[in-house]
């Protein structure tokens, strides 16, 4: 057992309880929200570390072995996801203090921050199915609070739209649930992954993981997306930045887990499914990127786009394939979140987010604007930066597989994804400017520096992928034998 597990699930909700009390001292929900994700960002960093060290390790809650208590599990799959929550929310939470007005943060903005990066990481490391849907609950009730927190007309309404879809997707999950329960007897997921192997996956199996793989899906935005567009616009730029950054995530990391750990002995179906979804998915999300006129709307329906791509290494399946999934998913994070910052700042200085008001901002913002464009080559996976390695193992795997049509369908999603960001680049800062519109202004400089810290990670990335791979390859063996995972959770 390792204490240190659980950490970065208690670090943010301590912070978040503390932020509480001091709800009308802005400063000092400030200076306490650093600290904790600080802390929050070391712990992870030692976490993966040990990982890499020992392998599989585990914290059995309340001194309860495995599949009888909560048993917390963080395998490298789950360590490297930690450790990008954690430089995405640091990156967030430093854009917020120069985006979010003080009535936002005097109403309790800070502590739904935390507690949302609780639940996200508690999603990542959490051991049985029920603690992940706990763990969903924690980070969606934190999300109503953050799209509705400044209490707009448009906000108001996508937020009950948001929270009718949740509700029904909840219900659904919690149903799930019960019916894999009564079957197995069990909801520990390595405990659940024998039992299943023991006994065949029999037809009423396949139909329960049909319902989590619809669940997963709505919450990911895979292919049941059209919750999506609207409820990502409403809020303030840094919410939807963490909310394309993580919470999509972890749909897709449930459905990596529980389609690779649990529900794995009819793969031609079920990769064939997600197969199909990925790839309409990915049409029809660059379909929305290069149809709008609107940098939220562009930036949003790349969120869907890049939803598919981890999508298809799924329904590829190969070792390249999900070795790619992992690396492209890890890549996904930080670059959406980079582009709604710097998406923010460039509707900030502008004043609209309409492209056709938008024009010759380069002469003025030329740091914002060329940060802008080397995000969109990444975004669409030219080297040498992050999006590079992940899609080109992602390609290889399809092609791997059999999927030739897959494989077409996303190398043109990628050019469609280049040419969507880049028409934003070409309009927005070489445009001609609107005739008679005068622009005050604008101090970019405290949003651009928390956006350089995903950018430079962005560099790194696809500099540094060759040490990527060794942590991602270890991920993979993770996916590819579910016996690593069982063996670790089950040890006598």
């Amino acid at each position: 057992m390792n204490n240190l597990v659980v950490l970065p699930i208690l670090l943010p909700l301590i912070t978040g309880v503390i932020t509480l009390l001091f709800f009308r001292k802005v400063n000092i929900q400030r200076s306490f929200s650093v600290i904790g994700l600080l802390a929050t960002a070391m712990v992870s960093t030692i976490l993966i570390t040990r990982v890499a060290q020992s392998g599989v390790l585990t914290l059995n809650m309340g001194g309860w072995k495995a599949p009888y208590g909560i048993v917390l599990v963080a395998d490298m799959v789950a360590a490297l996801l930690v450790v990008a929550a954690s430089i995405i929310a640091l990156a967030c939470l430093l854009y917020a203090f120069r985006s979010i007005n003080k009535e936002r943060e005097q109403h309790h903005f800070y502590p739904f921050f935390h507690f949302l990066i609780a639940g996200v990481n508690a999603s990542f490391l959490t051991g049985d199915l029920f603690n992940l849907f706990v763990s969903f609950e924690l980070m969606l009730i934190s999300s109503y609070a953050l799209i509705v927190l400044g209490g707009t007309e448009r906000q108001l309404r996508e937020t009950i739209k948001y929270v009718l879809i949740n509700i029904v997707s909840s219900a659904l999950f919690v149903a799930s649930i019960g019916f894999l329960y009564s079957i197995t007897g069990t909801l520990n997921m390595a405990d659940l992954s024998v039992r299943i192997a023991e006994v065949g996956q029999s037809g009423v199996v396949t139909l329960i993981a049909v319902l989590f793989l619809i669940v997963f899906s709505i919450k990911a935005g895979l292919f049941l997306f059209f919750w999506l567009s609207g409820s990502y616009a409403a809020p303030p730029a840094v919410v939807t930045a963490l909310f394309a950054g993580l919470l999509t995530k972890v749909g897709l990391y449930a459905i990596v887990r529980t389609f690779t750990l649990i529900f794995y002995h009819d793969p031609d179906f079920f990769n064939a499914l997600i197969g199909w979804m990925a790839g309409a998915t990915m049409i029809l999300g660059v379909i929305g990127a290069i149809s709008y006129r609107d940098v939220n709307k562009i930036l949003i329906y790349n969120v869907v786009a890049g939803v598919g791509f981890v999508a298809f290494g799924m329904a590829a399946a190969s070792r390249s394939a999900l070795e790619g999934l992992l690396f492209y998913m890890l890549h996904d994070m930080l670059i959406k979140t980079l582009l709604f910052l710097l998406g923010g700042a460039l509707i900030a200085v502008a004043g609209t987010s309409r492209l056709d008001n938008m024009g010759g901002l380069i002469q003025r913002y030329p740091v914002l604007g060329w940060m802008f464009f080397i995000s969109a080559l990444a975004l669409a996976g030219l080297p040498p930066f992050s999006g590079f390695p992940g899609k080109l193992m992602l390609f290889e795997g399809g092609f791997e597989a059999g999927l030739y049509g897959l494989t077409g369908v996303a190398v043109l999603s990628s050019l469609l994804m280049l040419y969507s960001v880049l028409r934003i680049f070409i309009q927005a800062f070489w445009g001609e400017p609107p005739a008679g519109m005068a622009r005050r202004p604008y101090a970019v400089n405290g949003l651009l520096i928390p956006a350089g810290i995903l950018f430079a990670f962005i560099i790194v990335m696809g500099l540094g992928a060759e040490g990527m791979f060794q942590l991602t390859s270890r991920a993979g063996d993770i996916l590819l034998h579910p016996n690593i995972y069982i063996d670790a959770v089950l040890k006598e």
